[in-house]
Parts: C-alpha cells; sequence; structure tokens
C-alpha cells in the first residue's frame, strides 16, 4: 500500500481576506495564533506612462485588478469557506469576479462592509466570524 501525503488536510478550510485595491491581508482560522499573509496589486499610479489618454490608464487599471483577484482566486480555491471584509469595493468586485467561475462552486464566499482595522481587528473579526458561524 502507497502511503499518500494529502496537505489539505492538515490546511485550514476557513480564511478570511481583508482587502482594498491595494492590498490583500489574507487569515487563516485555524488554532491561535493567526498569521496574515499580504499580497499586494502590481498596480502602479505612473499614469504619465500613458500621457493624457485615460482609455489607456482605465484598461491597464482593470487588467491589473484583474490579475490581482486571479492571484487571489489561486489561494480562495483551497478553502472550503471564505470572508471577504474590507472597506472599499475591491472585495465586492473579486467576489463576483470568481462567482462566475465554476472552481469555485464548492467554495463559501460571504462579503462583509468593515472599516479600516489594525491587525489584531483583522483576526480578531476572522476568529468572531467562523466562531459564530461554526456553532452547532
Amino acid at each position: 500500500m502507497v502511503k499518500q501525503s494529502n496537505s489539505n488536510m492538515t490546511k485550514a478550510k476557513h480564511l478570511g481576506i481583508w482587502m482594498d485595491h491595494a492590498s490583500a491581508h489574507l487569515m487563516e482560522f485555524t488554532v491561535d495564533p493567526i498569521e496574515t499573509k499580504t499580497i499586494e496589486t502590481n498596480a502602479s499610479h505612473h499614469s504619465h506612462n500613458f500621457g493624457k489618454n485615460e482609455n489607456l490608464i482605465h484598461h491597464k487599471e482593470q487588467h491589473q485588478a484583474i490579475e490581482y483577484y486571479k492571484k487571489l482566486g489561486q489561494i480562495v480555491k483551497d478553502y472550503e469557506e471564505v470572508i471577504f471584509f474590507g472597506p472599499t469595493d475591491a472585495k465586492v468586485e473579486l467576489f463576483n469576479f470568481l462567482r462566475k467561475d465554476q472552481h469555485f462552486a464548492k467554495v463559501k464566499m460571504t462579503v462583509k462592509q468593515a472599516d479600516k482595522m489594525t491587525e489584531n481587528q483583522q483576526h480578531a473579526f476572522v476568529r468572531e466570524y467562523f466562531s459564530k458561524s461554526h456553532i452547532f
């Protein structure tokens, strides 16, 4: 008999993502302490490269947002449940982006409005959300 190692067995199944358009703070809901991994967009604010052509600037920003959401999607697909929270519409945009893809059909995704938060506040939010949502 061949013993297979399955890294998903030890991996957390719940993920909290506090995000805005500049960065995403990913927090696995596991035993304390919760650790944060940050992913930043590659968005450059050097619009002078395009002169005054707003259409090119807008197109580049959209492309960068899509790449940001794809990068986050690669992480989200490995979880059973994800809570997106933060102060901007980035969380809703990511939710809508992922919901269109059948690869995320089995991932329970929720969006909650939240203000800017310290890292400790983000951890407390994730801990409280998943603790309350999993009372049996």
